[in-house]
């Protein structure tokens, strides 16, 4: 995505000092989320959406909020069935951006709306785009907050979505709302990103926990790193994490370092993603050029959001130890359990492919069709030729060519008959984007549909 960093962000740091002058802000909740409660009292309720016939639709869509009239996009699924409940996701824009840029993903496209989330969510998910005041996110009078409030609500009326499986996220100034939401909105988010942040737009509460991941250049020069790394010490601290000072990539590798901190409550980790760069969301390994279709931070938030599990209680556990390694691997943490075992063995694999240029992603669903829980799995299948495996998300994928085969993650090694768990990842090609010809649960042939 070719972003204008310095004419679209020089006012930032004015904007900064503005609002860390204000001081607290007293954000409203029409919510109902003032009262502190542990993610484990969320229950998956079906919203009084769900079973009705939507009247929204996909588009631009207005509402009025503290007495103002604001704009906002919303993509249902082209699928949508109204008694399935869905993910949702608030993507705030940037500084000087729009929603319609972040809807579109701007110059770099499809690939890269909803900061690439939407194409890795093959269906899977309802998407928000609001609109800033004078495109930023100063949260005057709390009226950015309430308008999140209010737009989930009208959402939630009308459509079928999971109250446990909300979540916000954002670059820059909307970094700092997705922050914001995360101070103020504790039980009613269940995640969120933060690309760039930097507390611009309050910090209401702020001492519950939340799952939370950053990411920051090391040398970002509009929000200083140290900023963004202030946000994520919140919620170390929070979470219950054990405080370390993770290992960043030093200025010149063009890497990146993803820690997983250790310790953290579980179902509540925090996760920081430090790369060698300047003020983006979409930077690349081995380039000081920036790409939505080439970045690793897409997969890498897709991952970290759907490791949840809609349920009574948060999951998963947080690691056994602090991970602090390059991560343009395809391996994830928390670990893989052990050995697969249990389960009759009978399996149907559905897989889409989404590709473009040189590169592709591909979503599976896994379900157990069998009389009996699968308790640990691998799943194996060959990809065609060319394709090469880049990043991966709720599963660990070797090798990365070839006869490749995953293997679950320790919070999604269980499923009970009749039950379906998604896996994907994100690979090049040369050409042929086919997706595999065959899969096999447990070495057990499975169904293809």
């Amino acid at each position: 995505m070719k972003l204008r960093q310095r004419s679209i962000f020089t006012a930032v740091a004015a904007a900064a000092l503005l609002v860390l002058a204000s001081g607290r802000m007293a954000l409203s909740d029409s919510l109902g989320a003032t009262t502190p409660s542990s993610a484990s009292a969320a229950v998956a309720a079906a919203t009084s959406g769900c079973g009705k016939t939507p009247t929204l639709r996909s588009g631009a869509q207005t509402i009025t909020t503290s007495g103002k009239n604001r704009s906002w996009i919303l993509r249902i699924p082209d699928n949508y069935d109204n008694n399935r409940p869905y993910r949702l996701i608030f993507a705030y824009h940037w500084l000087n951006g729009t929603a319609q840029i972040v809807d579109s993903g701007g110059s770099d496209g499809s690939v890269w709306a909803y900061y690439g989330l939407k194409q890795l969510s093959n269906n899977s998910t309802i998407f928000i785009a609001p609109q800033g005041i004078n495109n930023g996110w100063g949260n005057s009078n709390n009226e950015d907050l309430t308008f999140t409030d209010d737009v989930l609500r009208l959402v939630e009326n009308d459509l079928c979505v999971d109250t446990t499986q909300r979540f916000a996220m954002g670059w820059s100034y909307g970094g700092a709302m997705s922050f914001a939401v995360a101070c103020a909105r504790p039980t009613v988010f269940r995640a969120v990103a933060v690309y760039s942040g930097a507390q611009l737009s309050g910090c209401n509460g702020g001492t519950q926990p939340v799952a939370y991941m950053g990411i920051h250049g090391t040398h970002d020069s509009v929000l200083n790193i140290s900023l963004g790394r202030q946000l994520r010490d919140r919620f170390v601290s929070n979470n219950g994490c054990t405080p370390t000072n993770p290992r960043e990539p030093s200025q010149g590798s063009l890497t990146h370092i993803i820690t997983n901190y250790s310790g953290c409550r579980a179902g509540y980790p925090v996760v920081w993603a430090a790369f060698d760069g300047d003020h983006t969301p979409s930077p690349n390994d081995g380039s000081t050029s920036t790409s939505g279709a080439r970045t690793w931070t897409s997969a890498e938030v897709w991952k970290f959001f759907t490791q949840f599990q809609s349920g009574t209680s948060p999951s998963p556990s947080p690691s056994a130890s602090p991970s602090a390694s390059p991560s343009a691997s395809p391996s994830a943490s928390p670990s893989p359990s052990a050995s697969p075992s249990g389960g009759s063995g009978a399996c149907r694999v559905s897989a889409t492919v989404n590709a473009w240029n040189e590169g592709l992603t591909e979503q599976i669903a896994i379900t157990n069709t069998g009389s009996s829980t699968v308790n640990g799995w691998s799943l194996t299948f060959t990809l065609p030729g060319g394709q090469t495996i880049t990043n991966g998300w709720n599963a660990t994928y070797s090798p990365s060519s070839g006869q490749v085969t995953a293997r679950n993650m320790s919070y999604n090694g269980t499923i009970a008959p009749g039950s379906t768990t998604e896996i994907g990842f994100q690979a090049t090609h040369t050409g042929n984007a086919a997706k595999p010809t065959a899969f096999a649960l447990n070495g057990n042939p499975c169904t293809i549909v």
